[in-house]
């Protein structure tokens, strides 16, 4: 059985009411103590994109400070980040600009994380080579083994005025390469600071919830975005048998 803790959107550098970051840095803090005072183990926490607001050097700095677990950390970049920064400050790679993509062998499982961001917007989009990419790694690797596949934007419409016109486009063509590999179990993303769960050619599509602020449905009423709602999390366990079942957990002050 492999358990995953998984959260998006942490968004370190955003400022409230000229508070300098500080209340985005808190939530994300209060995120990572309630995991790493978890009584029991998980086998990885993943953070799926928007680490920093501004993809500025200090932001990656602050990033690497309070992403520091027992469990194993894996992240991927969203619209909000910058590519040669995050590479510097996160994975203590040199500066590039091209995607950033990567496999971790986790006990049961292959995560496959996948850069959907292009640069200068907000929409998203998998490139030729990162497509490329993941279906050689999904015919190689551990063949034996299920693939969760995870990157920052949604590749379907989540009924959200304010992120379906930024979600992931071409999605047709990741639909391609996942139909030669029955071996994914699943698709995690976030971007639309909320939890929601869908379907993606014949795929579950689990969706983390936001830590800085949560978006709303039009029925729900308000602006579209919430900054009072908690930091939410999801625990993804993965079967044996290659049955996926999801929680929701909502992070609220001790």
């Amino acid at each position: 059985m492999l358990t995953i803790a998984h959260f998006s959107d942490i968004h370190l550098g955003q400022e409230w009411r000229r508070d300098g970051g500080a209340r985005a840095y808190r939530r994300a803090e209060r995120v990572m103590a309630y995991l790493n005072a978890l009584p029991g183990p998980l086998d990885a926490v993943l953070v799926t994109g928007d680490l920093a607001d501004h993809g500025l050097p200090a932001e990656y700095e602050q990033a690497a400070k309070v992403l520091v677990s027992r469990h194993p950390v894996l992240t991927c970049p969203g619209n909000h980040d910058r590519r040669a920064p995050y590479r510097e400050g996160l994975l203590g790679e040199a500066p590039a600009d091209g995607p950033v993509n990567r496999r971790h062998e986790l006990p049961g499982a292959d995560l496959l994380l996948l850069d959907s961001s292009i640069p200068g917007r907000d929409d998203g989009l998998l490139d030729d080579g990162t497509l490329a990419w993941l279906d050689a790694e999904l015919a190689g690797g551990r063949p034996d083994r299920p693939a969760l596949v995870a990157f920052h934007h949604p590749p379907v419409v989540l009924h959200l005025p304010t992120v379906d016109p930024i979600r992931q486009f071409g999605e047709e063509r990741l639909a391609e390469v996942l139909a030669r590999h029955p071996r994914v179990a699943a698709l995690l993303c976030g971007h639309s600071h909320t939890g929601a769960a869908t379907v993606f050619a014949g795929l579950p599509v689990l969706v983390a919830p936001g830590v800085v602020s949560t978006v709303t449905l039009p029925c729900e009423g308000g602006p579209g975005i919430s900054f009072e709602q908690p930091p939410m999390l999801a625990f993804h366990v993965l079967d044996d048998d290659g049955r996926l079942t999801t929680h929701y957990r909502a992070v609220v002050p001790a």
